[in-house]
């Protein structure tokens, strides 16, 4: 089984109930420990109050320490990698990782927190990105790893609307062939038929999106763009 170690912001015990106030989240953890070591698991705990030397030791907990301070306790070390950081785990999570020692798997904390930013990009997520962004840094996950993350989920993103694009025109290139190919008119008739027309007002700019006022065509006002 995989080893997990637990290293504990400054705690005067580990186990919840000492002094006036009973910490039930402790209380219930402890619980959850002692049954996952039932179940074999070898689990180390470390209190920063009482074993400081340990946090120093081990440089993954020394940087996620430089990084975010004591927010970044209690801080899960599953086989040496860092897997949670500010809260403790569930028994669920214990067990799982319990579990995973004969299933190796790269899908760290590290990795999970990277993959999430790249989701907040696809999703146009700005609390998502906000909140892993800072989950990532306490895992001491390095900026350049997190743009690496997200040049690669914009990357994704926009290759579905570069293939909406390359779609329409494939699917317009026929028409505008055809448009193209049309008989034009004399240019003297047209200019008749032009000259025919009675303009009223100053004559409408030709831009589809023009901030030009309206034109009047025939006694009728046109917009001048579209949109």
């Amino acid at each position: 089984m995989n080893t997990i170690q637990i290293f504990d912001p400054a705690l005067c015990c580990s186990s919840g109930v000492c002094g006036a106030d009973v910490d039930q989240s402790l209380v219930d953890f402890s619980a959850d420990v002692e049954w996952a070591r039932q179940q074999g698991g070898k689990i180390e705990r470390f209190n920063l109050a009482q074993q400081p030397m340990a946090f120093a030791e081990r440089a993954s907990v020394k940087r996620a320490l430089e990084n975010t301070g004591e927010g970044a306790l209690p801080l899960i070390v599953v086989d040496g990698r860092v897997a949670l950081s500010g809260r403790y785990p569930t028994r669920a999570e214990l067990a799982a990782w319990l579990a995973a020692a004969d299933a190796p798997t790269i899908f760290s904390a590290q990795v999970a927190e990277l993959v999430a930013l790249g989701a907040s990009i696809a999703a146009n997520c700005e609390p998502c990105f906000k909140f892993h962004y800072a989950e990532a840094k306490k895992l001491g996950v390095s900026a350049a790893d997190m743009r690496r993350a997200v040049d690669l989920a914009q990357k994704v993103k926009d290759a579905p609307a570069r293939a909406m694009v390359d779609l329409a025109q494939r699917m317009l290139k026929p028409d505008l062939a055809a448009t193209e190919s049309m008989v034009e008119p004399p240019k003297a008739q047209t200019a008749s038929v032009l000259a025919a027309i009675p303009v009223v007002g100053a004559p409408a700019d030709s831009g589809c999106c023009s901030p030009s006022s309206s034109a009047a065509i025939s006694g009728v006002a046109r917009p001048s763009k579209c949109c």
